[in-house]
């Protein structure tokens, strides 16, 4: 046991015995008592003078003897209802038989009644109730933690009257921090500085857990020793939980060192775990009553309660917000074919979800950052190092350069990475990075401030403790939290659902490929069969004796003609076409004969899937028709005729008349299968097959999701058109958006706009980059290209029907199944734009929003 200075040095202080010191502080005085307070077993030597006793009447002298019977019983309830050594049971200005009034903490421990006596200070009786109160009124009323350490301090400085009062907070390795600090004006300050874990050492941190309140009273006190220093079993006495505890020479030897004469501690414990101390120093002796020691206890134990709702609370909304930042990411990703692209996009909202310096993601072997971040030649090994380590789960290391020694080169930037992988297999990460600590935080203090250096050197001052603390935690970051991993782990399953969904999509996308493959190869077949058969027929149809041989070839070559024209509509329809347009390429070939064909219906577009879709069965009955029914007949009629339904589906009739004696062939073919099954089959609609006498009937109904009304066609009379056809061609002073990631047609875009008036143009090639442009400068309409290759125009739409701005879409591609039905009225142009039609369309849009504003 280390009961003296000269037996504690520098090299052994973390193992000194500090719960066992033999020796108390000379500001009371103690009493050890067996457990049943029976006699007294061991002493204080200060004990004697302060009960007025003689120096050898004190061993084995029974309490009633030393305090009286009436204090004696007391004590003893006290002792019987205090079972916590933590929380001694106390009594305040206890009187005893020679006239003098103590303050009394007893409690047992290890076998051994404890009780400690200090000289009751009138002067202050009624000052704990009110410094308590005062103390938890005001700090109930801080909501945020950086809140509590700044006014904290300030608070206990002027309630409390030390000269220095400090919020410390120890790190994961024993290290501190000063959060929080108020003082003298003429005083250093220590606000921001870090201390190594040999300052306050793991043993001392222990009693801090268990004893939450230390006092000294003066750092160059003289230690009173405790008699006799063993009992008979060669044990010291536990002082663990004794207030009088002398405390180890090296701490008093740096207090001294700072000229700092009496100090007091509160422990901060949040979670069972010793979070930090509020450390109060002062210039010259000092020691607080036991009553106003009692007082900051209750405060610190209040403290460490609202601190750990306060962290509580922050986990909470910071787990809400990045919960809030992935469902929205959930949300948007459905619009997006390339994942990996998506992903790449919103690599800075990533770093918002947990506290650090940069963020990296590396998929596919190629990487993408944002922030402070390693190379670029250095991912590919630290890819190697994560997938060798993780395990496929959430990683995290604050000392990369110990585990891969190529992160020397760049340590300064990245000494922690926090790692989430995107894939089963080890490959694909998400990867935060941290610089490392000491690169962020240098001395703030006065540089030309000495300290006295003591009987141990200079090594314990705060200047050279913050140089040995820099020298420990180099090549380190600050560490990655609990919450920091929750966080990640919260990310991991978001991304990974995110991942999961998109593969999903495309496998059954997939597998329907497969299915309209097998039969579009079948109806490849039947089709060339159906074209050779016909082109026959109409080869060896006989001439008219009216016409000649030449009349005839010309006719044979225009019809042939009109067959490929109309293969050629469905090779083409990727971005799909009009109803209409679709019809007369299929039914084009048989117009120039005897048989009457009736085309009637308003402007409707198809996209690409129901558009192929149609032309098989329109090629299929027309082909029919000219065979078998009303066109291979003078006189038969076909009448084709479609409108929107109140939902917006489309509903289409196919009637033939004047092929007398018609009836259901006895064997269903496959075209026959082809008509009756493709519309629900590929588009969950609905179709009809009727065999009349008079000819064939048919009826399908095409859904809304694949229709769109108000798609503008040249020449055709529709719903947009209509509305548009008395509204002016210029553009004149318009601001107008140009949403489009081509170069070239942004700029041919741009010359028909200046023709028809417009003054201001502004170009964006990305969603980002747009929505800046409507923030900046709202436009007055806007013409979006729906698939901007890496990613879509929808945000941007969003936020213009937020703001109530018009706009037009156009694109090349089969898009309209990503546009949401909220916006399934916007007018829509197809690539390449006719100029006509982009001006009708902005005219349309710019219509509505008038009419829209005067109903508003």
């Amino acid at each position: 046991m280390m009961t003296s200075p000269e037996g504690v040095t520098l090299t052994n202080c973390d193992r000194e015995p500090i719960h066992i010191p033999g020796s108390i502080q000379p500001h009371g005085c103690l009493l050890a008592f067996d457990a049943e307070l029976r006699s007294v077993e061991r002493h204080s030597a200060n004990a004697a003078v302060l009960l007025g006793r003689e120096a050898d009447s004190l061993m084995g002298a029974s309490l009633d003897t030393l305090v009286g019977p009436r204090c004696a019983h007391d004590i003893r309830n006290v002792l019987t209802t205090s079972t916590n050594a933590a929380r001694p049971g106390l009594m305040m200005g206890a009187a005893v038989p020679d006239g003098s009034a103590f303050d009394i903490a007893v409690h047992r421990y290890k076998g051994n009644a404890i009780v400690e006596l200090e000289p009751a200070r009138r002067d202050r009786a009624g000052r704990p109730l009110e410094l308590a109160r005062a103390l938890i009124g005001r700090l109930k009323d801080l909501s945020s933690v950086d809140m509590m350490m700044m006014q904290t301090p300030r608070l206990l400085r002027v309630l409390l009257d030390y000269d220095r009062v400090m919020i410390y907070q120890f790190a994961h390795d024993g290290a501190g921090c000063v959060r929080g600090e108020a003082k003298r004006e003429d005083l250093e300050s220590f606000l921001g500085q870090y201390f190594p874990a040999s300052d306050i050492p793991r043993q001392a941190r222990e009693l801090y857990l268990k004893n939450t309140i230390r006092i000294i009273s003066d750092a160059s006190c003289e230690r009173i020793p405790i008699l006799p220093d063993l009992d008979a079993s060669g044990e010291p006495l536990d002082l663990s939980y004794a207030h009088l505890r002398s405390v180890s020479p090296i701490h008093c030897e740096y207090l001294r060192n700072m000229g700092v004469a009496a100090s007091m501690s509160i422990s901060i414990i949040v979670g069972g775990e010793l979070w930090g101390l509020i450390a109060c120093h002062h210039y010259s002796p000092r020691s607080l009553s036991m009553a106003e020691r009692v007082a900051a206890e209750m405060f610190g134990d209040f403290f460490s309660l609202h601190l750990e709702a306060l962290h509580q609370k922050n986990r909470l909304e910071a787990a809400v917000a990045a919960r809030r930042v992935l469902d929205g990411l959930l949300r948007e990703v459905s619009y997006h074919s390339d994942i990996e692209s998506f992903l790449r996009e919103r690599i800075a909202t990533f770093a918002n979800l947990i506290p650090s310096d940069g963020v990296g993601l590396w998929i596919n072997g190629a990487y993408t950052a944002h922030g402070t971040t390693p190379p670029a030649a250095a991912i590919p090994a630290l890819a190697r190092l994560v997938a060798s380590v993780s395990e496929g789960k959430v990683w995290g290391t604050h000392e990369l350069s110990s585990l891969l020694p190529a992160a020397e080169a760049y340590r300064a930037d990245v000494s922690g990475v926090l790692a989430v992988p995107l894939s089963q297999v080890p490959r694909d990460y998400l990867l935060f990075f941290r610089k490392e600590v000491v690169e962020t935080v240098s001395w703030a203090g006065n540089p030309d401030k000495e300290y006295q250096t003591g009987p141990s050197g200079d090594r314990l001052t705060p200047r050279k403790s913050f140089a040995i603390w820099k020298q420990t935690v180099e090549r380190q970051s600050l560490p990655w939290m609990a919450s920091d991993r929750e966080s990640a782990e919260a990310v991991r399953t978001a991304l990974l659902e995110v991942i999961m969904r998109q593969t999903e999509l495309l496998s059954a996308e997939r597998r329907k490929a497969d299915v309209r493959q097998k039969v579009l190869n079948e109806e490849l077949n039947h089709r060339v069969k159906n074209i050779l058969a016909l082109i026959k027929s109409l080869v060896s149809r006989p001439v008219e004796d009216a016409r000649s041989l030449d009349e005839y070839v010309v006719s044979l070559k225009g019809r042939i003609m009109a067959l490929a024209f109309a293969h050629d509509q469905v090779i083409r329809s990727d971005g799909g076409g009009n109803l209409r347009d679709l019809l007369e390429a299929e039914l084009g070939p048989y117009g120039g004969g005897k048989a009457r064909i009736t085309i009637e219906g308003p402007s409707v577009g198809l996209d690409a899937r129901a558009y192929s879709v149609m032309a098989l069965v329109f090629h299929e009955l027309a082909t029919n028709a000219a065979k078998y029914g009303a066109l291979a007949v003078d006189g038969g009629h076909l009448d084709v005729r479609w409108s929107l339904t109140e939902t917006a589906d489309c509903g289409v009739r196919w009637r033939e008349t004047g092929k007398a004696g018609m009836s259901a062939p006895a064997r269903r073919g496959f075209g026959m299968v082809l008509i009756d099954r493709s519309v629900p089959f590929d588009l969950g609609g609905e179709s009809e097959l009727v065999f009349e006498p008079g000819g064939v009937s048919a009826r399908f109904l095409i859904p809304s999701k694949f229709v769109s009304a108000v798609s503008v066609e040249r020449g055709k009379t529709g719903a947009v058109r209509a509305g548009a056809g008395e509204q002016s061609a210029t553009l004149e002073g318009l601001r107008v958006l140009i949403v489009e990631d081509q170069l070239v047609i942004a700029m041919d875009v741009e010359t028909v706009l200046s023709r028809y008036g417009t003054q201001y143009i502004d170009t964006a090639a990305t969603s980002a980059e747009a929505l800046r442009i409507v923030t900046r400068t709202a436009p007055d309409v806007a013409i979006l290209d729906i698939n901007l290759g890496i990613g879509t125009s929808l945000p941007v739409a969003e936020e213009l029907t937020r703001r109530k701005i018009p706009f037009v879409f156009a694109t090349g591609y089969g898009d309209s199944l990503i546009i949401p039905r909220s916006m399934a009225s916007v007018p829509i142009v197809r690539k390449p734009h006719d100029e006509g039609l982009l001006v009708e369309a902005i005219n349309v849009a710019l219509s509505r929003a008038r009419a829209d504003t005067s109903h508003g």
